[in-house]
């Protein structure tokens, strides 16, 4: 256990003594680096933070997996694994290397989140190396696809092999880059992440010409990770279940990390295989009368557990309400699943997500209106860019989901704005009106709410009515009718 101030204040015989070797004392600042390291970053994000160091211990190596877990003011650390290893060559180190050059050193842990900046580097390109811990990558480098439009980095982790070459942009510095790094391994042998070096380009490269992703690649992707990827989940959740027998606490959790890290990256291959759709010449949809009102009501049942276990309640269109349109079911379930999805993620404990369907103009119009922070006006539009997020910082997402649902909705004759207003099909002849919302009702049953909307959210008529609804923080998030 580790208190506020970084002290050693409780530990078993084994920490205790890796530690006094290091020349730490109970009372005193933990002396063991690699520890130190990781129980501040775990205090600093107020997260758990699991990740494998390789300790010196005379002369050999200790290879730990160490688990870091805010508790209170201090941080509980769990060290597992102790497997000794040969102690390995000094050679230069990325960090070694700046010194003689303008280099700029990072490592990240297996969900390619950063855990180390070299400070001197960061700080001649402007940057706040400390801020940068416990951000994804993308934080620090805006990723450039190569001529065949895929991005080497996500080969590099998909095979577990080192990145050669991966062209970059320092993010808000006008500073290209020639990213490098090879694979690190947990105790098991499993990905735990990369560790490289930024080396800055003298001359930006030539443009490349557009191109889609290589199908080749996000085939082989699709086929190398699937099944792979299946059985790991699986059988993580088996062991976090403990279907199979009691295990230790912090495997149990171990093993649901695993399982989370699974699913993340299973929906990056599922959106990598999308976009490689999506982005051929050629890509069209075939679209068939569909009930867009139907389509909302099944986005947000599939949604309704997650919602429920973030104590969000979604309202639904009511199960009366009819609005037939033109589109391709499958695509219009998806993009309003990645909607309603991110509306629960960034709505509040005990907040509502409204899921509306209605006819404007001669355009079937889904909305979806959440209680989050919002986005920026300045940002309305950079979020349907390709790897973009509204808030780099903020974990899950990939930044494909807003840019893959857009390119859908156009594909059906439609579009996609603000992040939450679709109108992606003609309207078959109809006429539709919804009735005012209930919020109490639908708060009253986070699983099963019915759809309902505020008299004053019928203003589709009035130029400035989803400005005023925003400002008066009905919803945060933009949304409403689109004005022309």
């Amino acid at each position: 256990m580790i208190d506020g101030d970084g002290r050693l204040v409780a530990a078993d015989p084994a920490l205790l003594a890796l530690n006094e070797a290091a020349g730490g004392m109970m009372g005193a600042a933990l002396a063991v680096p690699q520890l130190a390291t990781v129980a501040r970053l775990a205090r600093r994000l107020g997260i758990l933070v699991s990740r494998g160091v390789v300790v010196a211990d005379g002369d050999t190596d200790l290879d730990l997996w160490i688990r870091a877990q805010p508790d209170g003011e201090g941080v509980r650390i769990a060290v597992s694994g102790w497997r000794e290893m040969r102690a390995r060559p000094v050679v230069a180190s990325p960090a070694a290397r700046l010194v003689e050059s303008d280099d700029l050193a990072w490592d990240t842990d297996g969900g390619l989140r950063l855990t180390f900046v070299s400070i001197d580097a960061a700080r001649r390109l402007g940057l706040d190396a400390l801020s940068l811990l416990g951000q994804p990558l993308t934080a620090l480098f805006t990723l450039d696809s190569d001529g065949d439009g895929a991005l080497p980095i996500l080969e590099a982790v998909a095979r577990q092999r080192p990145l050669e070459r991966q062209r970059a942009r320092v993010r808000g510095r006008d500073v290209r880059v020639l990213l490098t790094a090879h694979v690190r391994r947990d105790p098991s042998g499993q990905f735990a992440g990369l560790s490289g070096i930024a080396r800055v380009e003298d001359e930006a490269p030539a443009p490349a010409s557009p191109s889609t992703i290589a199908p080749a690649f996000t085939e082989g992707l699709d086929k190398a990770l699937r099944t792979p990827l299946a059985r790991i989940i699986a059988h993580a959740d088996t062991i976090h279940a403990e279907a199979e027998g009691p295990v230790q606490r912090d495997y149990a959790d171990y093993a649901s990390d695993i399982a989370n890290a699974g699913r993340h990256l299973l929906g990056l291959v599922d959106d990598l295989v999308d976009l490689q759709a999506i982005e051929r010449p050629d890509f069209a949809l075939d679209t068939d009368s569909i009930d867009l009102a139907d389509v909302a009501r099944r986005a947000a049942g599939l949604l309704s557990v997650r919602a429920s276990n973030a104590g969000v309640a979604i309202a639904r269109p009511l199960p009366e309400l009819r609005m037939p349109a033109q589109g391709d079911f499958r695509r219009a379930l998806q993009i309003m699943v990645n909607l309603v999805g991110n509306a629960v993620r960034y709505s509040p404990e005990g907040g509502v997500v409204s899921v509306t369907a209605l006819r404007t103009g001669g355009m079937a119009e889904a909305v979806v209106a959440d209680q989050g922070k919002g986005i920026a006006i300045e940002d309305q539009a950079r979020i349907f860019e390709k790897f973009e997020r509204v808030d780099p910082t903020e974990a899950g997402g990939n930044g494909l989901g807003l840019y893959i649902a857009r390119r859908l909705a156009r594909a059906m004759g439609g579009d996609l704005t603000r992040g939450t207003t679709v109108r992606p099909w003609p309207l078959v002849e109809h006429e539709a009106l919804l009735r005012p919302m209930d919020v109490a009702e639908a708060l009253a049953d986070p699983q099963q709410p019915d759809q309902r909307q505020h008299d004053a959210d019928r203003d589709e008529d009035r130029p400035g009515a989803a400005h005023q609804r925003c400002s008066t923080g009905t919803y945060d998030r933009c949304v409403g009718p689109v004005y022309s």
